[in-house]
């Protein structure tokens, strides 16, 4: 095997939701098990093995996965318990190694180029973390190694469920090759068009694309598309993730031109925001607003203030200038959100106001 700087490992763990539910009732074992919003405003949180067969993916609408699959087991999300088992995950994973980045309750990336137990093979050390999990928790993780983040994440995902795909880096090229563009984190649908407008489908085809023209196509992110299509990805594992920013959604139940509750959202969107802000000490610069009207279509509005912030009547003072540059009330509206970002913490905030 060929060596490497260090080894990047990306665990994913097989139909989360639904194999915990699987593990508290084994009489849905080998059944379409679907955990969803059953709500007419649901969306499929995850899905068993047997329901994707029917086409069921996460994300999808609650009532569309109920057409493509009409025998399949829907069932309420419990996410404390989801929460528990993950909890038990990464305490099997920190056995191995410290260096964790969750990416959330079911997903992280590991550094394994030095490991608690010493073990020199990366395979070796997969396979037994692997084990581990089976053996503790009667569940199954698809894991994906290589030498950066991108390529682990790539691997992770081949051979699903309870897959194992190493690429070493000597082979890089070669594997990349004949895999589809939409094999790239974050290349979903409008990127793809653009791509196949080019005739450009597979991502050796990406290659001949010069980075200032990806660039010009897709923003900052045509440079990582031209660095990914190389197998170039220099991002660390990170342990402690300073968050960019906090937000909350809510979905009606029905689509709704009613001023008056879209406002008293707002409202409490922004409170809960700034409860979130406060919890990590953390003040911010732009509120964000999101508006997703009845036919889908999603406007974002932001504004950048003078000072930093973390009170609700701030939040909601700055969202409520924002709604109005909205067509809510004479549109449909269908979700509306607030966001902060531009985080920084009190103790930054502090040292800002001393110099300024």
């Amino acid at each position: 095997m060929a060596e490497t700087a260090r080894w990047i490992m990306h665990l994913d763990m097989d139909a989360f939701y639904a194999s915990v539910e699987m593990l508290d009732n084994p009489t849905l074992r080998g059944k379409p098990v679907i955990v969803a919003g059953l709500t007419a405003r649901g969306v499929v949180c995850s899905a068993s093995y047997e329901a994707r067969r029917f086409g069921v993916r996460a994300a999808m609408p609650t009532q569309q996965a109920r057409t493509l699959c009409r025998q399949g087991i829907f069932l309420r999300p419990r996410m404390e318990r989801y929460r528990d088992i993950s909890r038990r995950v990464f305490k099997i994973i920190r056995e191995f190694t410290e260096v964790v980045e969750p990416v959330s309750v079911d997903e992280c990336y590991l550094d394994i180029t030095e490991n608690k137990l010493g073990i020199p093979s990366p395979l070796e050390l997969a396979r037994l973390l692997k084990q581990r999990i089976r053996e503790k928790l009667a569940l199954t993780a698809s894991v994906g190694i290589a030498s950066n983040k991108f390529l682990a994440k790539i691997a992770s995902d081949l051979e699903k469920p309870n897959g194992l795909v190493l690429i070493e880096p000597d082979r890089v090229e070669s594997f990349l090759a004949d895999l589809s563009v939409e094999r790239i984190p974050g290349i979903g649908p409008v990127s793809q068009h653009k791509l196949s407008q080019l005739n450009i489908h597979k991502i050796a085809e990406l290659r001949n694309l010069a980075r200032e023209q990806l660039e010009r196509l897709f923003g900052k992110s045509g440079g990582r598309l031209y660095e990914y299509a190389r197998g170039i990805d220099e991002r660390p594992v990170v342990t402690q993730r300073t968050p960019k920013s906090f937000s909350r959604e809510l979905t009606f139940e029905r689509d709704t031109t009613d001023l008056a509750q879209m406002q008293q959202t707002l409202r409490d969107q922004s409170e809960s925001v700034a409860r979130r802000l406060a919890a990590r000490q953390m003040r911010g610069r732009t509120v964000e607003l999101k508006v997703k009207y009845d036919d889908f279509t999603v406007v974002t509005r932001s504004r950048h203030l003078d000072d930093f912030f973390d009170d609700a009547q701030t939040i909601h003072r700055a969202a409520l200038s924002l709604f109005e540059r909205t067509e809510a009330g004479r549109r449909p509206v269908r979700l509306v959100g607030v966001g902060v970002s531009d985080l920084v913490a009190h103790t930054e905030t502090e040292q800002m106001d001393l110099f300024e």
